[in-house]
């Protein structure tokens, strides 16, 4: 009996060390991560790093409003920076958040050299960022354009017969929450619909006019929602130079008298604290380490909500989509 209870205390030991070695491990862990997340977000340390140096900017996926995406390109405005290169990899997104994020561009570019370099795609909502720049550089292989705008919504009415449900409404007026989607779109709701999106359109179309110096004809040709590759694109006017930022690099130092040889050096957009990514690390080792390793791969995979983030775009759209080429 008295060597079982000796067991059975070492292993209550065992298990103790164990436990405050895990637990130290961790909070070890979420302090270096911490560190890293506030020097690499503007406002920690990683904003003066642009200090004698390139700003590079990332302008990736769905593009929306976002005011924390503005106040970190302000605070770009008034950083030490020499000039900014931004890469563009993006379908578009809402016509609101592009515009927003365009007007950012513009005021920054008021206040440093700007330049455009299209990674891979710079489609509608994209496109119109990109254009905030006086010069646009984009590999061969490169996707630009689908100068357009569209109003998309499901329309649920059959599906609703055949299940026999139907939505009753009382509305103020016809055009009240027209469309809805559980009812056939009247023919004055898309008529006003069609004045949204055309509105929208003309006020894209100008855009692109004025930015890229097209006459009416080569606008009417690359205005039709169709997407070019960066050799079509360099022929029709809408980008300046076929490159790598090495290339944009080369125009800043050519034409904005910018010092040659200057670092290139990320500037990242999200705030502070803005989408918890290293906190959210930090809580999935902690777990780990605490041996709860279900939860901890639970809290991982909450990024996996990023993957539906289309779903949520409300709006009109000026969005690239391979299916529709809109």
């Amino acid at each position: 009996m008295s060597l079982d209870s000796d067991v059975i205390v070492d292993r209550r030991r065992l298990r103790r060390k164990l436990t405050f070695w895990r637990v130290a491990a961790a909070l070890v862990a979420i302090v270096a991560i911490v560190a890293v997340g506030v020097v690499a977000t503007p406002g920690g340390r990683g904003a003066f790093t642009t200090s004698g140096s390139i700003a590079r900017i990332h302008i990736e996926g769905l593009i929306r409003s976002d005011n924390d995406r503005v106040e970190a390109l302000e605070r770009l405005e008034e950083s030490a920076a020499a000039a900014v290169v931004v890469h563009i990899n993006s379908p578009g997104g809402t016509t609101a958040g592009s515009e927003q994020l365009y007007d950012a561009l513009v005021r920054l570019k008021a206040k440093k050299p700007l330049v455009v370099v299209v990674e891979g795609l710079a489609a509608s909502g994209g496109y119109i960022t990109a254009i905030a720049a006086d010069h646009i550089v984009a590999q061969q292989s490169s996707l630009v354009g689908s100068i357009g705008v569209l109003i998309q919504f499901p329309n649920f009415t059959e599906l609703m017969k055949t299940v026999g449900v139907k939505v009753e409404e009382v509305k103020s007026s016809p055009l009240k929450a027209a469309p809805n989607g559980f009812e056939p779109t009247s023919p004055e709701a898309r008529a006003a619909l069609e004045a949204l999106v055309q509105d929208s359109y003309a006020w894209f179309r100008g855009l692109v006019k004025e930015r890229r110096g097209m006459d009416d004809a080569l606008l009417a040709k690359v205005a039709d929602g169709r997407v070019f590759t960066g050799r079509q694109a360099v022929d029709l006017k809408l980008i300046d130079q076929l490159g790598d930022e090495k290339a944009a690099v080369a125009w800043l130092v050519a034409q904005k008298g910018v010092k040659k040889n200057l670092p290139v050096r990320d500037f990242h957009l999200t705030p502070r604290f803005g989408d918890l990514t290293f906190l959210r690390t930090a809580a999935s080792i902690t777990l780990d380490a605490l041996g709860l390793s279900t939860i901890a791969r639970q809290v991982e995979q909450a990024g996996v909500a990023q993957a539906v983030d289309r779903l949520g775009l409300d709006g009109m759209l000026a969005l690239w989509q391979p299916a529709d080429a809109n």
